[in-house]
């Protein structure tokens, strides 16, 4: 969800905010009583909420895919920078907002407990819990989320780091071994084939890079095709590619994957990525998605919270807490980005950071015990 913010593309932002929002929604829909009371008003919108809502996260591993080949490897060549640096920045970059809407966000549950009942309430942390967040390992240890959606954030550290030390791999390779001038794409084509038709076909995979390889590699490869020298021919490969996978075995996920991959390789053909006519509040709500991301789910459990204990239960009043919701998690996640995300971090802000988390969850764990 991040991108620098030095080569902004609007095009791109304005995909973000849709992905981003569309998210938001699906977790107001599911998430907390207020939508519950509020359902006869609008049953049907939540029903695709719930049950599709949750899609619109494939968007952003086509796009990352997309600018992680652009940053990374603009001329489709294999990767010659430190690797473990490179992977050191990244997680960095995500643990940064990460680590405060946590924060919130336990604290947030805490209060819930205290005034309402509700399945969406994650429980008090236990200490192997806090930890496995810290190092983005909460769903490979099977540790309870704290937060919702912080699986995607563990999922793109992942899916990074894999990327990262292919494109190295191959770089070395082709070091020693001249006449390999196109292994990092050979290596890259092979993973998101391998996903598309095996590992994002089984569920037990779905906690690991390997299951979404096939929608992050869509989008390294829609840029790579869009600055080959044989556009059309690579296009046409890419368009097979996924017609085949969908052939094989329909999943709307990979649908929109590829979707997106194919949109975002015309819009760079058609150099409409750098678009003008995308308004200035769209590139910047693009700037802030991640921040709008992790934040959200502390600010929903808050308004439920507090329109349930305070409120009458009528799906009226209950509708106006879930609008509330959406813009307060806007709200928020732009202060989250100005305070974290826009300018340069101290080394003592990212001291205090995980201090400050552990701190706070282990006093409510010490507290509900």
């Amino acid at each position: 969800m991040q991108a620098d913010h030095r080569a902004r593309m609007p095009f791109i932002d304005a995909l973000k905010v849709i992905c981003c929002l569309l998210i938001v929604a699906h977790h107001l829909a599911i998430y907390g009583p207020m939508s519950d009371f509020a359902y006869p008003l609008m049953s049907g919108l939540l029903d695709w909420l719930r049950e599709d809502g949750r899609i619109a996260v494939q968007m952003f591993f086509v796009i990352t895919g997309f600018l992680v080949a652009k940053k990374l490897a603009p001329q489709g060549l294999a990767l010659n920078e430190n690797p473990i640096e490179l992977i050191q920045r990244r997680y960095v970059r995500l643990i940064t907002p990460y680590l405060a809407a946590l924060t919130l966000a336990i604290a947030a549950a805490a209060l819930a407990r205290i005034w309402m009942q509700h399945e969406s309430v994650p429980g008090a942390p236990n200490l192997l819990q806090l930890l496995a967040h810290i190092f983005l390992l909460h769903d490979l240890l099977n540790q309870e989320a704290l937060s919702a959606g912080v699986w995607y954030v563990a999922i793109d550290f992942q899916l990074f780091s894999l990327t990262i030390l292919v494109l190295w791999t191959a770089h070395r390779i082709q070091n020693r071994y001249a006449g390999l001038k196109m292994l990092n794409i050979i290596l890259i084509c092979s993973l998101t084939i391998a996903s598309l038709f095996f590992f994002n076909r089984d569920r037990y995979w779905d906690e690991t890079a390997l299951y979404f390889f096939g929608a992050y590699g869509l989008g390294i490869l829609a840029y790579w095709t869009s600055i080959s020298a044989r556009q059309v021919l690579w296009f046409t490969v890419l368009m097979a590619l996924i017609f085949v996978a969908l052939m094989i075995d329909f999943r709307s996920r990979i649908a929109v994957a590829g979707g997106v991959a194919l949109l975002l390789r015309l819009a760079h053909y058609f150099n409409a990525l750098q678009s003008r006519h995308i308004p200035v509040y769209l590139t910047y709500l693009g700037r802030a998605s991640y921040s709008i991301f992790l934040i959200h789910f502390p600010v929903l459990l808050i308004i439920n919270t507090v329109f349930f204990r305070f409120l009458p239960h009528q799906p009226e009043i209950q509708l106006c807490g879930l609008l509330l919701a959406m813009c307060a998690s806007i709200g928020s996640g732009i202060l989250l980005f100005n305070w974290l995300e826009a300018s340069p971090v101290t080394k003592r802000v990212h001291i205090w950071l995980p201090v400050g988390f552990m701190t706070c969850g282990l006093l409510i764990m010490l507290g509900s015990s």
